[in-house]
């Protein structure tokens, strides 16, 4: 797996980050997918703080959040970049989707008019971003019109990719399905929630900007 990264993406990247800084690493997916925890666990590993909050209920993250200069190490091997984690994309956003989770009317249309704007702003910074992670829950059909609309937009622009399928600690995680849903892209599964394989999609990372 990480030999097919290392091939794949060494081969588009190389010359793209040379000589460059404050190079913006990207975290986008659709709600509820793992973004903000897998920023977590990169801010808490390297920093010593984590970067957002999580919760079941979707659209926790609304704005774009960034943690400057995360610098990740591995033997000799050092890498510094600016983390972003955007809110999570979705098609269409309703607020009597929030009033299920338990929110009031009130709380729920506030929620959902600020996951709109977070959507757009999103969106907006896909232009600004060097690299994306794109953060998918494994235990989902990676064929939605989500992903595709996230796979879409990256491809148009060129974007280097590396696609994450997250809650591997779950039996109904299937990579496999993944990978042949986005054959063009480099696909890590982890956990970010327990760490699971977090080596592999660091040493990942070193291979996308070295």
């Amino acid at each position: 797996m990480i030999a097919f990264i290392s091939s794949f993406i060494s081969r588009v990247m190389n010359t793209l980050f040379k000589g460059r800084k404050n190079i913006k690493l990207g975290l986008y997916g659709p709600p509820n997918g793992g973004k903000t925890t897998l920023a977590n666990r990169i801010a808490k590993d390297w920093l010593g703080e984590e970067m957002g909050t999580v919760s079941a209920i979707p659209h926790e993250t609304r704005e774009i959040k960034i943690k400057e200069q995360v610098t990740i190490k591995s033997g000799k091997k050092e890498l510094t970049f600016n983390l972003v984690d955007t809110p999570g994309i979705a098609t269409k956003i309703d607020y009597e989707d929030f009033i299920k989770h338990g929110l009031s009317e009130r709380e729920s249309k506030k929620r959902a008019k600020e996951a709109t704007k977070g959507v757009i702003d999103a969106i907006k910074w896909l232009d600004n971003v060097d690299a994306v992670i794109v953060v998918l829950d494994g235990t989902k059909d990676p064929f939605s019109q989500v992903n595709l609309t996230i796979i879409g937009n990256l491809a148009a622009r060129n974007t280097p990719v590396l696609i994450v399928c997250n809650k591997v600690d779950l039996k109904k995680v299937k990579i496999k399905k993944v990978e042949s849903a986005f054959p063009q892209y480099p696909v890590v599964g982890i956990s970010a929630k327990f760490g699971t394989r977090i080596d592999e999609f660091y040493e990942a990372l070193f291979t996308v900007f070295r």
